[in-house]
């Protein structure tokens, strides 16, 4: 079995997370798993994250959710394959 898992870097989470969230949404039957990462306490909540999806569909659906979200400033997205 190949797992396709994308890692999504977000800085300044604050003023870009809503349109992380539309290419998500856009994609939304590519994605089986959604894991969001970032800092937080009582006195902190860092402004950049990770989001973890575990994917799948056509590589031209993958290929495009990846674009979308590289498209975005402040964000990059890879493809890990195992």
């Amino acid at each position: 079995m190949t797992y396709k898992v994308i890692l999504v870097k977000i800085d300044h989470r604050s003023s870009e997370a809503t349109k992380v969230q539309e290419v998500l949404t856009h994609y939304g039957c590519n994605i089986k798993v959604r894991l969001g990462l970032h800092e937080v306490s009582k006195e902190f909540c860092a402004n950049d994250g990770l989001v973890v999806l575990e994917v799948e569909g056509k590589t031209e659906e993958i290929s495009g959710m990846i674009s979308a979200l590289n498209a975005i400033d402040y964000v990059q997205a890879q493809l890990i394959e195992t």
